[in-house]
């Protein structure tokens, strides 16, 4: 057992280093305004960061790093280095940070998307020094060792590609973005149960591969409930360790730009049927892909209601409203120089037969100006709520922040994001439902195929 006296003695001994002077290379690069919910960034020994200094006894620390399933160099190797967080260091056993963890009645976290990395920590805001030193220590002195992966990292990779394959909305999601971008963003979030995973993972090269994803321009670390001086501070002592560039005899991290190209994919199923409808979307506001015009077009094509006792105001949930066996839902899936305008679709499939008919039906309403005033006012003001909502979020506005730091030296700051949205007008809504109907969709069906139907049959070109 672990006893808590020799883990506070260091915390507190670290706690009471009040000689410590902030780094000359630490500089301040932007400042939030008082009571805002945007981020204080700043940089340090080459590392960028950001905080939010919110009120509450409770901190939320995360490193997000350029290692999603885009920028793997290796089928599973995201998936890999996600597992292996937390697991033993050159300088703690894995047993040790979690018993440690424990006593400080702490959570520790680790997930991946399709372009970022994140590995977090959610602790009593005095514990701020010893959760900065282990995430730093997470992030450079990882030992990846060879019975780690075989015994625990593989076999859990295993058992979430079996997962997968009930699952047939997230089949259909990885379909759509296979069909849509092909390699990077195109690459499944998980791998599937035909991926040669094992042909891969070796401890070496996934070691080799940490030093490309935690080197210091590829990640940033971002902290909510901290004060950005204390949170400076502590980086300078605990992050110094990170390569400052990626290993030279390692293949670079693909950096080319995404592109779009649409298409039609189809997978039989017994286990469900899912249909999305998917068009280019908006890319993330730090990147300069950012239209807010589809922001607003997300929020009236809708299909789900945010109102109790209420269908909603959206149009597909009015046109839809027949088809009680089919849920529609819309999303703008944005990265950071791409994105993807989603109409998902889930139930019975001769309804998602009649309500992806009416999908199409809705896009050529809104282009030709066929709708009323007041329904583009509501998704305006629903937008905006919706985008604020989620960066408001201390999981995702994190996540979002991150990556705008990594990619672009910028922090997703909300005040931008809201004075965008408002300024939409009805025109580029209309001309930016006209340009997807103009463009190749991409239509990725799961499911019965003797239903489902082909997109050439409900009038979209792919």
């Amino acid at each position: 057992m672990i006893l808590r006296a020799p883990l506070t003695r260091t915390v507190g001994r670290v706690l009471r280093t009040q000689s410590f002077k902030r780094p000359s290379d630490c500089r301040a690069l932007a400042s939030a305004k008082s009571n805002s919910y945007n981020y204080e960034t700043g940089e340090t020994n080459g590392i960028k960061f950001a905080s939010r200094d919110l009120p509450g006894p409770t901190t939320q620390l995360v490193v997000v790093a350029r290692a999603g399933t885009r920028f793997q160099l290796y089928p599973g190797f995201a998936e890999g280095l996600e597992k292996f967080a937390f697991k033993s260091t050159h300088k703690r056993s894995s047993l040790r940070i979690t018993r440690e963890a424990e006593l400080l009645g702490a959570e520790l976290f680790a997930y991946h998307s399709r372009e970022n990395l994140v590995i977090g920590a959610k602790f009593l805001r005095e514990d701020l020094p010893y959760f900065t030193e282990l995430l730093g220590e997470v992030i450079s002195k990882t030992k990846f060792s060879r019975h780690e992966l075989h015994e625990e990292v593989i076999r859990i990779i295993k058992l979430s590609q079996k997962s997968i394959l009930a699952n047939t909305g997230e089949m259909a999601l990885n379909s759509a973005h296979g069909v849509a971008f092909h390699r990077g963003l195109g690459t499944p979030l998980h791998p599937t149960s035909s991926t040669p995973v094992t042909q891969y993972l070796h401890e070496k090269a996934l070691e080799k591969f940490s030093r490309a994803a935690y080197a210091k321009p590829n990640f940033a670390v971002v902290a909510n409930g901290v004060s950005h001086d204390e949170l400076s501070k502590w980086m300078g002592e605990f992050f110094n360790d990170s390569p400052a560039a990626p290993p030279q005899d390692l293949p670079p991290i693909e950096t080319k730009p995404s592109k779009y190209y649409g298409g039609e994919e189809r997978i039989a199923h017994d286990g469900g049927n899912n249909m999305i409808i998917a068009f280019p979307g908006s890319g993330a506001y730090t990147g300069g892909h950012y239209k807010p015009e589809i922001a607003v077009l997300s929020s009236l094509l809708g299909g789900q209601s945010y109102i109790k006792w209420s269908p909603g105001f959206s149009l597909l949930a009015r046109a839809t409203a027949a088809q009680t066996q089919a849920r529609v839902s819309t999303r703008n899936l944005s990265y950071s120089d791409a994105g993807l305008l989603t109409i998902s679709l889930a139930g019975n499939a001769q309804h998602i037969r009649e309500a992806s008919q009416a999908v199409v039906e809705i896009l050529q309403a809104i282009s030709t100006g066929d709708i009323a005033k007041e329904d583009i006012q509501k998704a305006i003001a629903n937008a905006k709520f919706r985008t604020l909502e989620a960066g408001q979020n201390i999981g995702t506005g994190l996540e979002l922040t991150g990556a705008g730091l990594v990619q672009s030296g910028k922090a997703s700051q909300l005040d931008g994001i809201a004075d965008a949205i408002d300024g939409v007008k009805e025109e580029a809504v209309k001309k930016a439902a006209g340009a997807l109907l103009e463009g190749k969709a991409t239509v990725s069906s799961v499911g019965d195929l003797f239903v489902l139907p082909f997109a050439e049959e409900i009038g979209l070109r792919v």
